[in-house]
């Protein structure tokens, strides 16, 4: 078995992630750091189509999701994701103000990413979830 088998049969609950980013090299880059601290991302979207898609079947914990996704809002996701009770947090370099109306209590994540502030998020908002289940 590979390491990518080994890891997705033991990733442990809360640790499994949906990222939508539409730089590539930003969802890489995210894809490693998360590895690195026991998360594993199930699924990558580029773009709103595709991230409904993911949703719809992926099976995940927690959401990271780009504000904007090229010319597109992540909107449509974030209100998928809320009807499901599937928590997920805000990656912006634009600030919370810049968040939807619906969703601008959401966690969010300062772009450029620090580290700890990405994990502290994801395990936040997964450990919320778990806790209002």
């Amino acid at each position: 078995m590979g390491a990518m088998e080994q890891c997705r049969a033991g990733a442990p609950a809360g640790r499994r992630v949906l990222v939508v980013e539409d730089e590539p090299l930003i969802a890489l880059a995210l894809e490693e750091t998360l590895a690195e601290h026991g998360f594993l991302v199930v699924a990558s979207a580029q773009t709103v189509a595709i991230a409904l898609r993911h949703v719809a079947v992926a099976q995940f914990d927690v959401a990271l999701l780009d504000l904007a996704i090229g010319a597109e809002s992540v909107e449509p996701v974030a209100d998928r994701l809320a009807a499901l009770g599937i928590p997920f947090v805000f990656a912006t370099g634009y600030g919370r103000f810049a968040l939807p109306a619906a969703h601008a209590a959401r966690p969010i994540v300062e772009k450029p990413f620090r580290t700890e502030a990405l994990i502290a998020a994801l395990v936040a908002a997964a450990r919320r979830a778990a806790q209002e289940a």
